[in-house]
């Protein structure tokens, strides 16, 4: 059904280069990290676009999944809802067209204060390391467009939520208000820790949304960093599962699913009674790997895009899985015309 899987987040313009160790170092970066821009970073937009070839995809963690759900879904469009702030301006127009081409149901919230966010993509072999630039992301406003008697009908339509945790830093009551209309209504919340820095130093807004959470997922890096942060005194990414699945939890009648990817490892999911399912990925001769942008977002997307249908567990984590497969053997978080996802 239309407008049935429902996405906030922050719309961003990915430009995506190879880069070198040096380039990495320059600009104090890790390989497989996640940071937002400060001061330090400007030269690092203009060097990246100035001495590497860099392409421009659309990008935006959320976004990305969303774009990912609906493709895998095909038909009927605009299943997809996604809600995020862009400037008025080229890159927001490039954003805009899109989600049109994508059939994802966009509604931005259009400011010219702020010009579209970009994210800094910086690709060393099969590693990103990401720099978002936030801008007019950073300005979603949700008296201003939540709220909007139109726009709230669309989230009231949706079934299922997901919301990246990168979120968390621009409008933490959006996130609630979004978390408890599903709570309430007993429909499917999902959240992305994101990025190692959402755990260390946002925090308080997560474990505010954390009771909400009914699918949770993460990487094998961001697991170990929430653990850190929540003094779980462990690293083994089962048991970091398990205690994440245990948090409390608000709507009680769905036990929280918690699913944690490991690149090329297996996929860990941890359900209720203590129950940990692990799934092996699709396999991949690494020379087929162009890079790994995008590769979470894609396998959320996959996910999402079952789920949505109310297709088994197993089935989403498959579905994943594909989209995964698919998109690191491209630039960015693209894919090609149709799936092939039986």
């Amino acid at each position: 059904i239309p407008n049935s899987l429902f996405g906030m987040g922050n719309p961003l313009l990915d430009i995506s280069a190879e880069v070198d160790k040096d380039f990495l170092d320059k600009f104090g970066l890790k390989p497989n990290n996640a940071i937002l821009a400060d001061e330090s970073h400007k030269a690092l937009f203009e060097e990246l676009i100035g001495k590497f070839p860099a392409e421009y995809h659309a990008g935006g963690a959320t976004q990305n999944s969303i774009r990912v759900a609906q493709w895998m879904i095909q038909k009927p469009e605009k299943v997809g809802t996604f809600f995020g702030c862009i400037g008025k301006d080229k890159f927001g127009d490039i954003l805009k067209k899109k989600a049109l081409e994508g059939k994802v149901d966009a509604h931005y919230y259009e400011q010219e204060e702020e010009p579209t966010g970009t994210c800094a993509v910086c690709i060393t072999g099969d590693k990103r390391s990401l720099v978002a630039n936030l801008a007019a992301a950073n300005a979603y406003k949700k008296d201003k467009h939540l709220d909007l008697e139109e726009n709230w009908a669309l989230v009231e339509k949706a079934k299922v939520y997901y919301i990246a945790g990168f979120f968390l830093t621009v409008s933490l009551e959006s996130i609630l208000k979004v978390a408890k209309h599903a709570a309430e209504n007993n429909k499917v919340f999902c959240l992305n820790l994101a990025a190692p820095f959402i755990s260390q130093f946002f925090k308080d807004g997560l474990m505010q949304v954390m009771p909400y959470v009914d699918v949770l997922f993460g990487n094998e890096t961001e697991a170990a960093e929430f653990g850190k942060a929540q003094e779980f005194e462990t690293e083994d990414v089962e048991e970091l599962a398990k205690k994440a699945q245990a948090l409390p939890k608000e709507n009680t009648k769905r036990p929280r699913v918690v699913v944690f990817t490991q690149g090329k490892e297996n996929t860990i999911v941890a359900q209720s009674d203590n129950k940990i399912d692990t799934f092996p990925v699709l396999k991949i001769d690494p020379k087929d790997i162009v890079d790994t942008n995008g590769a979470g977002d894609a396998f959320v997307g996959g996910f999402l895009s079952q789920l949505v249908q109310e297709k088994p567990l197993e089935r989403s984590v498959e579905a994943g899985h594909y989209s995964a497969n698919v998109v690191i053997r491209r630039s960015g978080c693209t894919f090609p015309e149709k799936p092939e996802f039986h």
